[in-house]
């Protein structure tokens, strides 16, 4: 079934075999069906559908309207087979809750009309695809386009089949033997020639049959891509047709049909089908898609009998193909390559024999002891799962093309705009669902979750851009999230997560010790219904982006009588306030930090803002920054560990192709014992840095102050020796604009003062340790 009208490829005259009386047809319908007749005028027009391999399928025209038509084959069928009733049944059921299937109109039992049983449904624009490479469309789409199979296979799954009144649509408990059962005897019905593979298969579907054959699911019965009508332009499932097999029973078998081509054997061509198993092509993995769908049902990523799954998923299509060929035989087949499938039973058999041996790990296969140490949730490995994905299909391919541009655009006034494929990937990301994962409230991500997607993104230095998870928006969207009035959140939080607008932050000061954030002397005080700003700020990231329109200001509010952490307040200041002078960015090791808005010095002259501006309350500016700051510095530190490894993999790839006093560089002991010392330092502050992220999860901020500091001081120290390290063995290249080491390095460096000096963090893990090491040594006592 086409979702247009059809072209030559997909329909065409009705096959002499299956004519019937359009007439007859015709009256029927204008007196059955609605609308139907409500241009007296038109001819109706009949066109098959060569596509498909079971119940023949037409598309009609009558004026404007199209219709589908769904029908019997004609002559000798199987037993049980092509129940047209069914189909219309169980479509009716699911449309009346929403579930995307085109909407039937009629049914007609009376076989007088066209011959057959019949029903009709309604023409469903959109697109289907036959290739299961989905040619065509780029990999991030392809990608998108089977998750949203997956999601609405799990979806099915889901229905509660009483809430469907389908009660009675199929036996239930007991599912697997009935369908070994069916299909052998199916298959011998359809049988040509002996094939010892399919008796030797049946015989082991039924010695090995689940002890837990009970499941009551309503499933397909034969969900595939071919199955599937897609939106005209986006990425999502708008119909799933052909119904005939469907019935009650196990759904896993559901998932091992739609997980068949992943084990298809080499021998066996894909019948109009383009490679399948393409690298890099954007079809995710099969443990992708389980880890999805078990996420969208809620239930256990260990897949019992799964083995037992696939292989009868391979008896069962062996079966109908079996069924297509004896069909081709009897001359009542639609489809014009129907003989091919003579050939290809005993081999799709001898692959179900093979994989009912094989011994399946059906969690996901990226799971590591780190992630045994720290668990993610499930909806955590689906995620870095698709990121990682998007960073080697999209992000680090475009690497080179932002560099040139920043690299040419260096003194001109477009220096702070960004490349145009930046926007375009921040456009792919927020279209795929990879957008604001920094936020539990709308990634729904744990933080060691997060923590693990950061330090992938850490590999490049646009990368958390194009999910909208880039410093220092990311701490500033917390920051209202937590803290702000609802007023705050709709005019700055909204745009921000949507990527409309950007922030800057500004707290540090060039007149007085920041790294004592108490020294902190910007005014803001009360006037009337205003607040009046007065001060010096520098460091103000992101400044300078284009879309900065909103700066998040920590200044004194005076009150003699408050505690020093209870004089300081956070408010918000727009950009183009009045008083607001934007003074000169300020580089790094004088590299200008372009694609981040940069790091600016600001003045504010009596800037004048509304005292609903102000976040929280007077003299909470230090409690809203350690709430800030927690989760903030685990994003920093674990991008860190991504960018150490980045550092990591370039020294390991130049060792191995560069050759000095007749030998690689890896071979020089000082070389070799630097990449070890490397890996170890990596290891250890991935797991310090997981630790913290652990213990803002199940202790909240507080109880992971010292494992904040700790991890404050050991990622940046730890990866600039990588990076050093790198350096050295890439030499003259090191420095240079040939590789990004000199800026990494750079960036690094400047954290161990970013967000408090490493002195400041020693300080605070000292006085934690030995408050720690009072409290254990009172316990013994």
């Amino acid at each position: 079934m086409e979702t247009k009208a059809p072209d030559e490829q997909e329909a065409a005259e009705v096959l002499p075999q299956h004519q019937f009386d359009y007439r007859s047809l015709e009256a029927y319908l204008n007196q059955h069906l609605p609308g139907f007749g409500a241009d007296p005028g038109a001819k109706l027009t009949v066109a098959q559908y060569r596509l498909g391999q079971s119940n023949p399928t037409f598309y009609l025209q009558k004026g404007f309207q199209g219709y589908v038509l769904r029908k019997k084959p004609p002559g000798s069928l199987l037993p049980k087979a092509h129940k047209i009733d069914r189909e219309f049944k169980v479509q009716k059921a699911l449309f009346s809750i929403g579930f995307p299937v085109p909407k039937p109109l009629l049914y007609c039992s009376n076989a007088s009309v066209i011959g057959t049983e019949f029903y009709i449904m309604e023409h469903v624009q959109g697109r289907i695809f036959r290739d299961f490479t989905i040619p065509g469309v780029s990999p991030a789409e392809r990608s998108a386009m089977y998750v949203a199979m997956v999601e609405t296979l799990a979806q099915l799954h889901s229905l509660n089949v009483n809430a469907l009144q389908l009660e009675g649509y199929g036996i239930g408990a007991g599912f697997c033997k009935r369908q070994v059962s069916t299909w052998t005897k199916q298959y011998q019905a359809a049988a040509h020639q002996d094939i010892p593979a399919m008796n030797q298969l049946s015989d082991w579907l039924m010695k090995n049959l689940p002890d837990n054959d009970n499941e009551e699911k309503l499933i397909h019965g034969d969900f595939k891509l071919d199955n599937i009508i897609f939106h005209p332009t986006e990425s999502r499932v708008i119909a799933v047709l052909d119904w005939e097999l469907s019935t009650i029973g196990h759904p896993l078998s559901d998932l091992a049909h739609f997980s068949l081509f992943y084990f298809w054997p080499r021998t066996v061509p894909l019948i109009n089908q383009g490679s399948y198993f393409q690298e890099n092509i954007g079809i995710p993995s099969l443990e992708e898609l389980i880890s999805i769908y078990c996420r969208c049902r809620g239930i256990d990523y260990i897949l019992p009998n799964w083995n037992f799954f696939v292989a009868l998923a391979y008896f069962k299509l062996a079966g109908i193909l079996q069924g297509v060929y004896s069909r081709y035989l009897l001359g009542n087949n639609v489809s014009e390559n129907s003989f091919q499938f003579a050939n290809v039973v005993q081999p799709l058999a001898e692959t179900g024999l093979q994989l009912s041996k094989r011994t399946f790990r059906t969690t996901l296969s990226q799971i590591d002891t780190t992630r045994e140490l720290f668990v993610q949730t499930r909806r955590g490995q689906e995620v870095l799962t698709r990121v990682k994905r998007f960073m080697k299909q999209h992000i680090l391919p475009a690497e080179k093309e932002v560099i040139e541009f920043y690299v040419q655009n260096e003194n001109s006034l477009d220096k702070w705009k960004k490349p145009s494929v930046i926007d375009k990937l921040k456009e792919m990301a927020k279209a795929e669902g990879l957008w604001n994962l920094f936020l539990p409230a709308a990634s729904g991500l744990s933080q060691v979750d997060y923590a693990l997607v950061a330090e992938e993104t850490g590999k490049c230095f646009f990368a958390p851009e194009v999910f909208n998870c880039q410093a220092p928006d990311t701490g500033n969207m917390e920051l209202l999230h937590l803290y702000g009035s609802e007023k705050q959140k709709q005019q700055w939080l909204e745009p921000l997560l949507q990527g409309s607008i950007a922030s800057c932050f500004c707290m540090t000061e060039p007149d007085v010790a920041s790294s004592d954030a108490t020294n902190i002397d910007c005014s803001i005080q009360k006037d009337g219904d205003s607040y009046v700003v007065n001060g010096k700020k520098w460091w103000s990231s992101g400044a300078g982006n284009p879309k900065c329109k909103i700066a998040i200001v920590l200044g004194r509010t005076k009150n003699t009588s408050a505690a020093r952490h209870k004089q300081h307040s956070m408010i918000l200041v727009p950009i183009n306030t009045p008083g607001v002078e934007i003074i000169r960015p300020l580089s790094v090791f004088g590299y200008m930090d372009h694609l981040h808005g940069g790091h600016f010095e600001i003045h504010f002259n009596q800037v004048r803002v509304p005292a609903t501006n102000l976040i929280l309350g007077e003299g909470r500016g230090f409690e809203i920054a350690q709430g800030r700051l927690g989760p903030g510095r685990i994003h920093h530190c674990m991008r860190t560990v991504g960018l150490a490894e980045r550092a990591l993999q370039i020294m390991c790839e130049r060792a191995a192709q560069r050759v000095a006093f007749k030998k690689k560089l890896y071979s020089h002991e000082v070389v070799a014992h630097w990449i070890a010392e490397s890996r170890i330092a990596i290891e250890e502050i991935r797991l310090l840095t997981l630790k913290a992220a652990h213990n803002i999860d199940t202790l909240g901020s507080a109880g992971a102050k010292k494992e904040i500091a700790m991890i404050k001081v050991a990622a940046p120290r730890a990866a600039c020796k990588v990076i050093d390290r790198a350096i050295q063995v890439c030499g003259g290249a090191g420095v240079s604009q040939d590789y990004p080491l000199a800026n990494m390095y750079a960036l690094t460096r400047t954290l161990r003062i970013a967000d408090g000096p490493d002195e400041v963090h020693l300080s605070a893990v000292a006085k934690l340790e030995l408050m720690d090491q009072a409290r254990s040594l009172r316990a013994k006592v």
